[in-house]
C-alpha cells in the first residue's frame, strides 16, 4: 500500500521535476491511499492557485484511492508522532495513516526525511 502526502501530489499535478517519482504510487490507484488531510490540503492549494474546476478535477483523480477518514486511533497516533518528532499536525496524520496501514509514505517533504517507511526524494528546481 501506498500513502502519497500533499507536496508530492501537488508535485505531480504540476507535472514538477520529482512528478515522475510519484507516478509510481499515484497511478497505482488499487494500491493508493489517501488521508483525508492530504485531500484536503491539495484540494484548497489547487483551488487557490488553478480555480474551482481544476481543483474538483484534482479531487475527483485522488478519489481513485482509498481515502482513509481521521480516526480517534489516527488522531492519537498523530498526536504522540507530533510530539516525538516535532511534526506540524497534517505531517503527524499523514505518518500515522501510513504507518496504521503499513503503507509506504512518498513524498517531498524535509520533515520526513530519513523516517522508516518513507521513500523521500530532493526537491529539484
Amino acid at each position: 500500500m501506498n500513502v502519497v502526502d500533499s507536496s508530492a501530489w501537488l508535485e505531480y499535478f504540476a507535472a514538477g521535476p520529482n512528478a515522475g517519482h510519484f507516478a509510481v504510487a499515484i497511478e497505482d490507484a488499487g494500491s493508493l491511499l489517501l488521508p483525508s488531510v492530504v485531500l484536503f490540503e491539495v484540494f484548497k492549494r489547487v483551488l487557490v492557485q488553478r480555480g474551482p474546476d481544476e481543483a474538483l478535477k484534482s479531487a475527483a483523480f485522488m478519489q481513485r484511492g482509498e481515502v482513509v477518514p481521521l480516526d480517534a486511533s489516527i488522531s492519537l497516533s498523530a498526536a504522540r508522532l507530533s510530539l516525538d518528532m516535532q511534526l506540524p499536525m497534517a505531517d503527524s496524520i499523514i505518518l500515522a495513516t501510513a504507518r496504521r496501514h503499513r503503507a509506504v509514505l512518498w513524498t517531498q517533504d524535509a520533515d520526513f526525511r530519513g523516517l522508516d517507511g518513507v521513500r523521500f526524494f530532493e526537491r529539484r528546481a
